[in-house]
């Protein structure tokens, strides 16, 4: 299992700093040995496609990936003339992570339809799988689009593409068509009885392979008479459960209510634990949120560069697969 850093807002820098911070953030993730670095859209802070390719300028090895820029909100073409775009910059680091997102998220702040998800996203694979091919003409027709237009951004290059997978239909679009599925609040039952299983058997019935399970799960080392609170504190700064169906769908079939649940939580050894049973679940990829705790900034800072140290630490062991 590969380790790496998942990110969100950062509210607690200044806005003025929140750019340059997240560079050096992504230099430090590197540094420390970590394998991904993800991103993910948050609405109304830091582009997330935009940040990445600024990323790639900036590191030189470690995969750096959106986790996950909304489908609705950028036509299929120009998503994929920004990813071929990033793609350069990474010099070829960039793994791009999209999904059809929240009906909180595209109705209700955008205004934009959110109709028939998984359908929207076969179709918009279709002009993505079309544009990544290579130079040339991109001539797609189906239910949602009408592509006829050129690309010429690059040579043909890998363009690996993962998409957020909660329901059934959905996984099985990520085991048919991409290179697997980003998730968030799934649990380890969740993720070993239902996403990989799912995942699993729509690829390998397309005689598919190497399909790749990213788990974004909260991390914070504490002392573990502090593991209650700080599950509570992680469901209230990193959104409840309850605003979206589709997270509430997914945690039915595990065991955790709410975001807090799947976190790694407590001193060295009950973190350790908690990891291999991601692992051992079948997560081919642990992004971690690492949650910093404290009642001010030094504090969580201390915690923060605590926690991320030793995640740092376990990032050879599963690497070589102990």
């Amino acid at each position: 299992m590969r380790i790496g850093l998942m990110v969100g807002s950062d509210k607690e820098r200044s806005r003025a700093d929140r750019l340059a911070g997240l560079l050096d953030d992504g230099k430090a993730a590197e540094a420390q040995g970590f394998a991904s670095f993800w991103m993910p859209q948050v609405p109304g802070y830091l582009d997330a496609m935009a940040a990445v390719a600024l990323l790639g300028q900036a590191t030189s090895h470690i995969e750096i990936g959106t986790a996950v820029v909304p489908i609705q909100t950028r036509h299929p073409l120009i998503m994929a003339q920004q990813a071929l775009t990033t793609q350069v910059a990474c010099a070829g680091r960039f793994t791009l992570g999209i999904g059809p997102s929240h009906h909180w998220i595209i109705a209700d702040q955008l205004g934009l339809p959110y109709d028939r998800p998984a359908s929207l996203l076969r179709d918009y694979l279709d002009v993505l799988d079309a544009a990544f091919a290579g130079p040339g003409s991109v001539d797609v027709d189906n239910d949602s689009y009408r592509v006829h237009s050129p690309v010429d951004v690059t040579d043909a290059c890998e363009m690996p593409v993962l998409i957020a997978a909660l329901g059934p239909t959905m996984l099985r679009i990520a085991g048919e068509r991409t290179g697997g599925t980003i998730l968030w609040m799934a649990d380890e039952r969740a993720i070993g009885d239902y996403v990989v299983p799912r995942i699993t058997k729509a690829a390998e019935a397309l005689g598919r392979s190497g399909i790749r399970v990213v788990a974004g799960v909260p991390v914070a080392l504490c002392s573990n008479s502090e593991v209650d609170a700080a599950r509570t504190y992680a469901s209230e700064v990193l959104g409840h459960a309850d605003f979206s169906p589709n997270y509430v769908r997914l945690l039915e079939h595990g065991d955790a209510e709410d975001v807090g649940d799947t976190m790694a939580a407590g001193d060295e050894a009950t973190v350790l634990a908690r990891v291999r049973r991601y692992r051992d679940a079948g997560v081919t990829d642990l992004a971690v949120r690492v949650v910093p705790l404290g009642d001010d900034a030094d504090e969580r800072r201390a915690s923060r560069r605590r926690t991320q140290e030793f995640v740092a630490s376990l990032v050879a062991e599963f690497a070589s697969g102990a």
